[in-house]
């Protein structure tokens, strides 16, 4: 049965990201505010973006994915913007623990 990934923005312009089986019923229960705690608080303004996937593991998979991204990844994302996906993933940073001296 086929699952979509999706991305929504709520009233504060946070984004949400989840997955679901039908994302129409979904959606409404997001502008209803009767899904879950993030929109029933900061509201629903709009869907940003969908993507569909044969399964519902495959749509978890890339859900988490998606959630451990930047905003500005999920951006280029949102505007189908591919290349700048592509350098974003080039200038990941790793950050090492920052050591302190003791004394």
């Amino acid at each position: 049965m086929r699952h979509f990934v999706y991305i929504l923005e709520t009233l504060s312009s946070h984004y949400y990201i989840g997955s679901t089986g039908s994302l129409k019923r979904r959606i409404n229960e997001h502008a209803k505010g009767h899904s879950n705690k993030t929109t029933k608080e900061n509201g629903y303004r709009r869907i940003l973006y969908a993507e569909m996937y044969p399964d519902r593991s495959s749509a978890e998979k890339r859900e988490r994915q998606i959630k451990g991204w930047s905003r500005i990844k999920k951006l280029a994302l949102i505007n189908g913007d591919f290349g700048e996906l592509k350098n974003l993933a080039k200038r990941r940073v790793f950050h090492s623990p920052q050591i302190v001296s003791r004394k």
